[in-house]
């Protein structure tokens, strides 16, 4: 990956970062493209049913969600921590151009 593209996005999320940093990043996102191309490479790969979650969730002991009465947070203890607040919503900066 180009590394004026990687500044690009890195611009766009808001953060920067020193240039041997962006060599660095560059480096790990040829071996992962390189990795990427070693997977399409396995027969039959397409066939194979994407996975949902990272283990077999038949084996999985999830908990069942259980919903507690009069558990109920107000507008104001939701928004307590918040640094800023418009209109009783969290605000946050625009990331998306």
């Amino acid at each position: 990956m180009e590394k004026e593209k990687l500044k690009d996005y890195a611009h766009k999320l808001m953060f920067d970062m020193k240039e041997e940093e962006y060599e660095t990043l560059q480096q790990e996102f040829d071996i992962i493209l390189k990795q990427m191309d070693l997977i399409g490479e396995i027969p039959n790969i397409k066939e194979v049913e994407p996975m949902h979650f990272p283990y077999v969730t038949y084996e999985a002991k999830l908990r069942k969600d259980e919903v507690i009465e009069n558990e109920v947070l107000t507008t104001g203890e939701v928004l307590a921590n918040c640094e800023h607040v418009l209109n009783d919503q969290v605000k946050v900066p625009k990331v998306v151009e």
